[in-house]
């Protein structure tokens, strides 16, 4: 079974930002191949279903942003899952908008996200698909640019990155992670 985690942060206030790439990706893969979102399992919305011949579980942690790696923890703990089966999708400053990136490992950067969830499975060897959201005129103002509201137009942009990551999902599942990165890196 693959793990397929989407990072984001839980209250509608959150909903339409940036910070939400991972959460707006897994509405995504669901609608796209059937799966409810429907279960609620160690803090987070779960959905159940199959991807390319793949049992999937999709997963959309619910304990903010700064703490994903809690429920990360949960879900690979009890499932016993290996690092091969776990990929997270988050939003990246240093990827261009409407664009991904993928990576079998590597660290965190600056998403605060991400290195909970490092800290948690103390290691960086998972798959991630990174979503890029630009980065902020003014660096200092990181933080409401990560959780701003974003224009119309700038949705659409933002938007062309979750159908990539949607679409690398399936390409990791059905290709193989090497062939993923090939065709979207």
């Amino acid at each position: 079974m693959y793990f397929i985690f989407g990072l984001g942060n839980p209250e509608s206030e959150y909903s339409g930002t940036r910070h939400n790439m991972g959460f707006d990706t897994i509405n995504e893969i669901a609608k796209e191949y059937h799966i409810e979102l429907n279960k609620t399992k160690f803090n987070s919305i779960v959905g159940e279903g199959n991807i390319c011949e793949n049992k999937v579980m999709l997963i959309k942690p619910q304990t903010y942003m700064n703490l994903s790696g809690v429920a990360v923890r949960e879900f690979v703990n009890f499932y016993k899952a290996s690092n091969e089966d776990i990929i997270v999708i988050y939003d990246d400053i240093d990827v261009e908008k409407g664009s991904i990136k993928i990576r079998k490992k590597g660290g965190a950067g600056t998403h605060n996200g991400m290195k909970s969830v490092e800290q948690e499975l103390q290691t960086e060897e998972f798959a991630r698909i990174r979503i890029g959201i630009g980065t902020p005129e003014y660096k200092n103002d990181m933080i409401n640019y990560v959780i701003g509201k974003v224009s119309d137009e700038e949705k659409k942009l933002l938007h062309v990155g979750v159908e990539k990551a949607a679409n690398a999902i399936t390409s990791i599942l059905k290709d193989g992670i090497n062939n993923a990165m090939n065709k979207y890196n």
